[in-house]
């Protein structure tokens, strides 16, 4: 997989995880597990990361996971993948819509998924392919 956001940097580890979920809530604990083992494998491997990026990294998947589960039929892919000082999270799903941030409303329950993930990450960038999308999103390791 070529990185939504840039190259990967030559001397880096290469340390990725690749997922595919069929659906269903199952697949939302299930996927903070994984990112468990794939933080495990950064640290095995010698990256360095914050004392919160684990959490950190587990919200921002729960989140956009749970988007793919909620708003998407069928299948959802979860790729982890080491880039340069930053962690690239894509969830690839069949759903034909993209993400779209709703207007502020401090009384709103919910819902507010994007926002979270943007202000985490940076930005969130979704690229179309023929039977859905990919959602992107760079968390940096410190």
């Amino acid at each position: 997989m070529t990185p939504a956001h840039g190259p990967d940097a030559a001397d880096a580890p290469a340390v990725s995880a690749v997922v595919e979920f069929r659906g269903g809530s199952a697949v939302i604990p299930a996927a903070r597990d994984v990112v468990q083992g794939f933080v495990a494998r950064l640290g095995e491997a010698g990256v360095k990361t914050a004392d919160t990026f684990l959490d950190t990294a587990r919200l921002v998947v729960s989140e956009l996971v749970t988007n793919a589960v909620r708003h998407a039929p069928g299948p959802c892919r979860l790729v982890l993948t080491l880039v340069g000082d930053g962690v690239e999270i894509a969830v690839r799903d069949t759903g034909e819509g993209f993400p779209t941030f709703l207007p502020s409303d401090p009384l709103r329950v919910g819902r507010h998924g994007l926002e979270i993930v943007t202000r985490l990450c940076g930005e969130v960038i979704t690229r179309p392919h023929a039977t859905g999308k990919t959602v992107f999103a760079r968390l940096p390791l410190r």
